[in-house]
């Protein structure tokens, strides 16, 4: 874990060491004034001696100003190290979580990966710049300050070896308590954002379904939680400043007992004692920054742990030594493909699939909720990769290929499409980025977008919302089977992908894909029989198996489980939308 985020200080070493060097430095500086200070007292205050007081008064001043700037210097390039850091992370996290499959994202979920790049990332950039700066500092500082003090009696500075054994015990105890609430309050951070997520993002169904105080109530249980745990962890570090100060005041009237018998006796002099006093709050106080550090890492080792869960997962799909780069044709073949999305679960959702496509094909794929159709299709552009058994794609293995050049020849179509904040243009160039206005109006006109877009005031420069919550259902498929035409692919596949769309609509989409793109092949996945009627073949799909194909007319006399979807959709249906040809 540590060596995972070490890697990240990358840029930011130089600002790393020199801030521990500017903090050493101001230590340094701050422990000789106590020093000068007891000279000054027993050399120059006692015995009048002026010139001491100004010689010594002057060093201390040089002495004070170094140590100012030191703690300046550190504190910038503390900052920047941490920043820089934290900066690195959040870079390294979002590039790693492109590489993910399906697979790898869902171990994680989505509030949680936001969890992980905020609140846990900003933790880690605290507990760094805290190690760097006060880490460095309060060690030192301790450990000057003791040299300080056995240099000027030994045996008075023996009481603070025995308040830092018993601070030390109680702090290990107390951090070895908390450590278990921190690693579980981020989890419940988890809880918290997803309720927020979800809430936001579905914001118009709440509201038509009137459930605000039910969302509400979610949310202030998911705030309870984290409210509940930090209590918790605060509860058990309560005890840490009264057992500081305690100690402290403890240490200072053993000093002044002690030193005050110690100068009757002509061991020790006043200025010594007032130099030993002043060393008794820089240990006590370094030890406390020590206690403060010690919370923060402790706290931030959970997130540590979360944030190299992410940095250290590798995709489940990875290209082959030598990968090919070139798909000949959108010819697909599954040959005994089984599959599960979890590769230690007993059913595969997938069994004994035998299936052999043309390229330049139009397929339709029909079935019941949960027959697993789009299971199907994801492991040919290999979103996820076969359990057991093999698929290829122009002849070869999917898993042969450059993952980037397969998933440019494969072009889906999602019934819950996503559109992104920008222009329509913005979006359609997801398809390919270097798509000239012509080219996008085409797309858009075979799959029926042009006319609606033509309506809009900045037609193609309509601005989207985030979501593309500003257009309809429909109209947002459209401009998404648009996308998706213009990578120009050689295997198109559509998901319900015009189930917002009128039965009208959805003929016209079809039968421009005959017309304008008969070498590509045609995957269709419907819930309606109008949708893959006209298609070549028919697969009809039942708990994860092929159970019959064959063209509309034949699969009407041969397949049960056909003529019932077909008879529920066309007997009394109430669809009075013009058919048309594919």
């Amino acid at each position: 874990m540590i060596k995972t985020l070490g890697r990240h200080i990358k840029g930011f070493v130089r600002d790393s060491v020199l801030t521990p060097s500017f903090m050493v430095l101001e230590v340094l500086m701050e422990t000789l004034i106590p020093l000068l200070m007891a000279s000054m007292i027993d050399k120059g205050i006692s015995k009048g001696n002026l010139k001491h007081i100004f010689i010594t008064g002057g060093i201390m001043t040089i002495c004070a100003v170094i140590a100012l700037l030191a703690g300046i210097m550190g504190g910038k390039y503390g900052a920047r190290a941490s920043a820089g850091f934290a900066r690195n992370l959040r870079q390294a996290m979002f590039e790693n979580i492109q590489t993910f499959s399906f697979a790898n994202i869902d171990r994680f979920s989505t509030a949680g990966l936001v969890t992980r790049m905020t609140t846990d990332i900003t933790n880690l950039q605290n507990a760094y710049q805290m190690i760097l700066r006060m880490f460095t500092r309060a060690p030192v500082n301790l450990i000057c300050a003791m040299i300080m003090t056995f240099v000027i009696n030994a045996k008075l500075a023996s009481v603070y070896l025995v308040a830092i054994v018993l601070l030390g015990i109680v702090l290990g105890i107390l951090l070895k308590a908390t450590y278990k609430y921190f690693n579980q309050v981020f989890e419940k951070y988890d809880e918290l954002n997803a309720s927020v997520q979800e809430n936001v993002s579905s914001i118009r169904v709440v509201k038509a379904f009137v459930r605000e105080d039910h969302e509400v109530k979610k949310f202030n249980k998911a705030a309870d939680n984290v409210y509940r745990l930090f209590v918790k962890a605060e509860n058990a570090m309560v005890s840490v400043s009264p057992i500081m100060m305690l100690t402290v005041y403890g240490s200072i009237i053993a000093i002044s007992w002690f030193g005050a018998n110690m100068i009757v006796g002509g061991e020790l002099t006043t200025g010594e004692l007032t130099s030993m006093l002043t060393y008794c709050m820089n240990i006590l106080m370094s030890l406390l920054m020590v206690a403060m550090v010690f919370v923060m890492i402790t706290m931030s080792l959970a997130s540590a742990r979360r944030v190299s869960d992410v940095l250290e997962e590798k995709s489940d799909l990875t290209n082959p030594e030598n990968p090919d780069y070139e798909v000949k044709d959108g010819s697909i073949d599954f040959e005994n493909v089984s599959f599960s999305y979890n590769k230690k679960g007993e059913k595969p959702v997938l069994k004994d699939i035998n299936l052999s496509i043309k390229s330049g094909e139009t397929i339709g794929i029909i079935g019941g909720t949960g027959s697993s159709k789009t299971s199907l299709v994801n492991l040919i552009g290999r979103i996820y990769d076969v359990t057991q058994g093999k698929v290829k794609v122009g002849g070869k293995d999917v898993r042969s290929y450059d993952i980037e050049t397969l998933r440019n020849e494969v072009s889906v179509v999602l019934q819950n499409n996503v559109l992104f904040s920008g222009s329509i243009l913005d979006n359609l160039r997801w398809g390919d980025e270097n798509a000239s206005e012509e080219e996008c109006i085409n797309a858009c006109k075979l799959a029926c977008a042009d006319d609606f877009i033509q309506t809009f005031p900045n037609k193609y420069n309509t601005h989207i919302e985030q979501g593309g919550t500003n257009v309809s259902g429909g109209q947002k498929q459209r401009i998404c089977i648009a996308r998706a035409l213009l990578k120009k692919p050689k295997i198109l596949i559509l998901d319900d992908s015009t189930s917002a769309v009128d039965t009208a609509t959805d003929a016209k989409i079809r039968r421009a894909f005959k017309e304008e793109i008969p070498n590509t092949t045609k995957i269709i996945i419907s819930q309606r029989v109008s949708s893959v009627e006209n298609a070549d073949r028919i697969i009809v799909m039942d708990d994860g198996q092929i159970r019959d194909v064959g063209p509309h007319d034949e699969l009407i006399k041969t397949s049960a489980i056909y003529r019932e979807i077909y008879e529920a959709q066309t007997n009394g249906s109430g669809d009075f939308d013009e058919k048309g040809e594919m």
